[in-house]
């Protein structure tokens, strides 16, 4: 099972030190000391409170999807020619790069400060980690 310190876990959940300290001190996250004595959070914990927490933005269109990844931001480049246009959103700490039909991009009137929705679905998804114990 994955250990996170402090200033691990804050950057998962997009928060800082201090928030976690006080999550910890709230019951929220528990937390246990290493064998160095520092304070550390179970990855599964932190799993489970993002779970928990997780409110993304409604798609724009307001119309169901069987894609699960949706990714709705703020549009902050679009670089198109006559043909193609890559598209970059930033949704939370997340960068999208898209490329669509540069038709496409000017229909949809995308242009830096634009909200937009990256839907992504697909059935070849990478997932790689560090970690060599595994539990299951």
């Amino acid at each position: 099972m994955s250990q996170l310190r402090i200033s691990e876990a804050a950057v998962f959940l997009g928060v800082s030190d201090d928030t976690v300290r006080r999550l910890v001190e709230a019951g929220t996250l528990p937390a246990t000391k290493d064998a160095s004595g520092r304070t550390v959070l179970n990855g599964a914990d932190i799993a489970a409170l993002l779970r928990e927490r997780a409110n993304p933005p409604k798609a724009l269109s307001g119309v169901q999807s069987s894609a699960r990844n949706q990714f709705t931001g703020i549009v902050t480049k679009v670089r198109a020619d006559q043909i193609v246009a890559q598209v970059e959103l930033q949704c939370g700490p997340f960068r999208i790069v898209s490329l669509i039909s540069a038709e496409a991009a000017h229909e949809l009137g995308l242009e830096p400060g634009s909200i937009a929705t990256a839907v992504v679905k697909s059935t070849n998804v990478v997932i790689e980690s560090a970690e060599q114990e595994k539990t299951w």
